[in-house]
């Protein structure tokens, strides 16, 4: 398959440093002249959880030629509305455009691209742009090796493309197919808007947010509104990285010491600074609507409350907005929130 990965940012190298090196031709396409001229000048280069260089092919969107087979989509959903039209005419009948985006991206690509061409994953490992052609793996080797890609149709259908898209991915990691694509989607969802969340409300490392207690509280509460909207709108929660997520729904607030565990376990391999703590320090607008703010609209539209959700993202907005971060001093601005919770 002629593949190629659209934005290549933090994951974007590693993706395709990883798939490079074993074999798989794809040219790694971002808008970025300076990192693109970067990767063609000095390859990919990984630091981190993983050390190594790697000859890559780059290229900006304005010298992509012919049609692609597999589109891995990798850019920002707040880039789609300017990236996806310029993509439509390097697209085929039978064009696949896997979007690898964080949050529920499905239905916002489709429209752009077509639903028959559509299909989504997770990603479960993470990663930190350093500079142009450089990224570090911020995840541990084994992350990358055993849970790196989730992917999935939209209506939940195992279609033979699915195993072509598994067999490109799995020159990058480990990949699994799963039928439940909207389950998947919310669990990433969950694992994004609790520590991705906190870590940009509060300007911390993923580490930072575990180690501090009340921050762990809050983060309770974010994964139980996750789940209660997920289940409000029809869907499960599934296996991830080997763990049943449902676990973290909880009934009432004396649960949250005995879900502490589980949350070491997932997130202790995984030292992130998250990329939209990274947007605020380079004063660039984060992708909050699209995590959180995906929590929060759901919510609504089931009437089920979500004001740990609602907290984050009026933190992280107000950093937007006067260009800078916050710091683990903003946890007081959850106290209403934690004493009234159930």
């Amino acid at each position: 398959m002629r593949t190629a990965i659209l934005g290549a940012g933090a994951l974007g190298i590693i993706i395709g440093a990883r798939m490079t090196q074993n074999g798989q031709q794809v040219d790694l396409i971002d808008s970025f002249k300076e990192n693109v001229d970067a990767l063609n000048s000095n390859g990919a280069t990984v630091t981190g959880f993983l050390e190594m260089h790697q000859p890559v092919k780059a290229l900006t969107p304005a010298e992509i030629t012919g049609t692609y087979d597999l589109i891995l989509l990798l850019t920002k959903q707040t880039a789609n509305e300017t990236a996806l039209p310029k993509l439509l005419p390097h697209l085929h009948k039978e064009s696949v455009v896997c979007t690898l985006q964080n949050g529920v991206p499905e239905e916002s690509v489709a429209s752009y691209v077509g639903r028959e061409r559509t299909i989504g994953g997770a990603v479960g490992f993470g990663a930190t742009w350093l500079k142009p052609g450089v990224s570090e793996l911020t995840s541990t080797m084994e992350a990358v090796e055993k849970f790196a890609f989730e992917i999935g149709e939209i209506d939940g259908v195992v279609r033979p493309r699915l195993e072509k898209v598994k067999e490109v991915l799995s020159t990058a990691g480990g990949t699994t197919i799963l039928t439940n694509l909207m389950g998947i989607r919310y669990t990433k969802l969950l694992m994004n808007s609790t520590f991705s969340g906190m870590s940009a409300a509060l300007n911390g490392t993923f580490s930072d947010v575990l180690a501090n207690p009340k921050a762990m509280i809050c983060v309770a509460h974010i994964a139980d509104e996750v789940i209660k909207v997920c289940h409000g709108l029809g869907y499960r929660m599934v296996e991830m990285q080997g763990s049943d997520f449902e676990f973290l729904e909880l009934n009432n607030k004396a649960e949250i010491p005995s879900k502490m565990d589980f949350y070491k376990k997932v997130w202790g391999r995984h030292n992130n600074k998250a990329s939209m703590l990274q947007d605020l320090e380079k004063g660039k607008k984060t992708e909050i609507d699209y995590i959180n703010g995906v929590v929060c609209r759901g919510g609504s539209k089931c009437g089920i409350p979500t004001p740990f959700n609602d907290k984050v993202v009026e933190l992280v907005k107000e950093a937007e907005a006067r260009g800078g971060v916050n710091d683990f001093s903003y946890l007081e601005r959850f106290n209403d929130i934690i004493e009234s919770a159930q």
